[in-house]
This record gives structure tokens, C-alpha cells and sequence, in this order.
């Protein structure tokens, strides 16, 4: 008998049948999320998902359902699996057994059925960050968006969206800014010189969404880093990213925007190459005060071109 087995048998009371859930039908990124970090330490410690099954005396099927987030899990069933995948980690257990026990919904999810899902999955991971990093070399961070800038943005879209669709889409980015506008959340924004230059809606509105940002850099938690053309490196420059921190460091999640899609990355690899493009973006960056004079001086361009 293996020694899963006989683990096993000695904890009978921690995988009560009472606890099955109903499976859901389409689960949340964060529900995702923490069956793939029980996946993950189920694999460190070399089992196959029917070995840990049958040592916690459930079938195949209920150990994919955990894995794959269509079931609940309790948070002694997550400590129960963390044991018996020999995990000693003790942050990273009462971080997921904190995930596990999480029942109130996020204002996102009255957007269900409205908006893409991939709408709800960018708040969702802002929600429940304890630090946020941007990159953005197309357009200004849409958590620093004003209403203006972020339907001009939207009605750029191909195909076309509605007026109705532009309009929901704006109120939506608006309701996340919350996050910082609650001050819990410090966010760093590295900024492309291109996109600070880029047009949506014309010289008026980008005059605008550029002093927005001035006054944005000047509050606390939020700091704007600008990457001038004359900048010889720029990591990361085809892609729009923002760097979500964890409660730990293996809970961080990298999102990215791709063409008509949001791709989200949590593995080891991804999170160690991307923290150190984030890296490389603070050495190469212009400070917050050389940053402020640079949006200042393009706004004033924009305002004496365009008077």
C-alpha cells in the first residue's frame, strides 16, 4: 500500500461526503485559479490525478471537477489535498483555503451576460490584487482613462459596437477605477511616449485625458512612469500588460491584451520572465517628476497645434 493510502486512512474524517457541491457551470477566473494551484501541487509532488483520488478516498472525476474549478472546495478539503501533496507552504495554503471560503460576488459580476466575459475577468483579478502594474504603449491605462478618452477608445473597435454597447463598455471601465480610487491598491503605470501622443477622439479629448493623467501621477498610491522615444529599449513594447501581485508571490497573474482577446498567465516561468520585464521597465523609465514634464509639454503641443 502506498503512502498516500496510508495517510489516507488516517484523516477519514477530512473528506466528509456531506461537502459535495453542485457543479457549476461556468466558474469564475478566480474559482479557475485556485483549482489550477491544487493541480499544480498535486503535480510538484509527482502524483497523477487518480493516485491522489484514490488516497483521498474520492473518484478520478471529483479530483478533475476540484481541479478544473466546477466544484467547490472547502478549505479543510484544500488543507486535506495540501497535506497529501506533502505542500509546506503555509502562506500559499491559507491564501487558497482564504479563495476557498469566498462567497460574496464581486460589482463585476452584475455585468454577467452583458458584457464578454473577459470584461469581468480584467476587474475580477484588479478586485482582488494587492499591487498593480501596467505597460501600455498603444493607449493611456484604462484605469486612468477618462469617460471621453475610453468611449473614443471603444468605438475604434472592429467590428463596430453599438452606441448602446460603447456606452456600457465606458461605464464598466469607469466602475473599475474604484480600485484606486479606494487608495488600498498602489499602482504603477509605465507609459510608451507613442501612446501618450495617439489620438482617440480627437486633440480636445486626448488635452484632456493628458491633464487627467498629470493629476492622476499627484495622487497617493499612483505613480506614472513615461518611456520616451528616445529610449533605446523598451521591454515588453508590443504588448499592453498589467502585472497583478498576489497575496503571494504564486498568486501573481500576468494579463495580457491581445487582438480581440485578454490572456491571462500564472505559471512559475511566465510570472519570473514578466516581473523581470516590469524590472527592466523602472531602470529605463523616466522618474514620476520627469514623467509630469513630459505629458506636460505633449499637451501643450496638442492644445497649440490644434487651437
Amino acid at each position: 500500500m502506498d503512502h498516500l493510502t496510508i495517510r489516507a486512512a488516517d484523516w477519514p474524517h477530512t473528506i466528509p461526503r456531506k461537502d459535495a457541491m453542485p457543479l457549476r457551470r461556468d466558474p469564475t477566473l478566480r474559482q479557475r485559479r485556485l483549482g489550477a494551484e491544487m493541480r499544480k501541487m498535486r503535480e510538484q509532488a509527482g502524483l497523477g490525478g487518480s493516485q491522489l483520488a484514490r488516497g483521498l478516498g474520492l473518484n478520478p472525476t471529483q479530483v478533475t471537477q476540484m481541479e478544473t474549478g466546477r466544484i467547490g472546495v472547502s478549505a479543510d478539503r484544500l488543507r486535506t489535498v495540501a497535506a497529501a501533496c506533502d505542500c509546506g507552504n503555509t502562506p500559499l495554503i491559507n491564501a487558497l483555503a482564504d479563495m476557498a471560503v469566498e462567497r460574496g460576488k464581486g460589482w463585476w459580476e452584475d455585468y454577467r451576460g452583458v458584457l464578454s466575459t473577459d470584461f469581468l475577468e480584467v476587474a475580477e483579478v484588479e478586485g482582488h490584487a494587492q499591487k498593480l502594474y501596467t505597460c501600455t504603449t498603444t493607449y493611456i491605462p484604462g484605469l486612468l482613462q477618462t469617460s471621453d478618452y475610453a468611449s473614443a477608445v471603444f468605438s475604434r473597435a472592429t467590428p463596430l459596437p453599438t452606441r448602446q454597447d460603447i456606452a456600457l463598455r465606458t461605464e464598466f471601465r469607469m466602475r473599475r477605477q474604484q480600485v484606486l480610487h479606494s487608495q488600498k491598491v498602489p499602482y504603477l503605470a509605465f507609459v510608451h511616449e507613442a501612446a501618450l501622443r495617439m489620438q482617440f477622439g480627437g486633440s480636445e479629448i486626448l488635452a484632456e485625458q493628458l491633464a487627467a493623467l498629470i493629476q492622476a501621477s499627484e495622487t497617493p498610491g499612483i505613480s506614472v512612469r513615461v518611456m520616451p522615444f528616445s529610449t533605446d529599449t523598451f521591454p515588453g513594447s508590443s504588448e499592453n500588460l498589467t502585472f497583478a501581485e498576489g497575496v503571494t508571490p504564486e498568486l501573481d497573474t500576468v494579463q495580457m491584451d491581445v487582438a480581440h482577446a485578454v490572456q491571462f498567465f500564472d505559471s512559475p516561468a511566465h510570472l519570473a520572465s514578466y516581473r523581470a520585464v516590469f524590472a527592466r521597465l523602472d531602470s529605463n523609465a523616466l522618474p514620476e517628476d520627469g514623467s509630469r514634464e513630459l505629458i506636460r509639454s505633449i499637451m501643450k503641443e496638442v492644445v497649440n497645434r490644434y487651437a
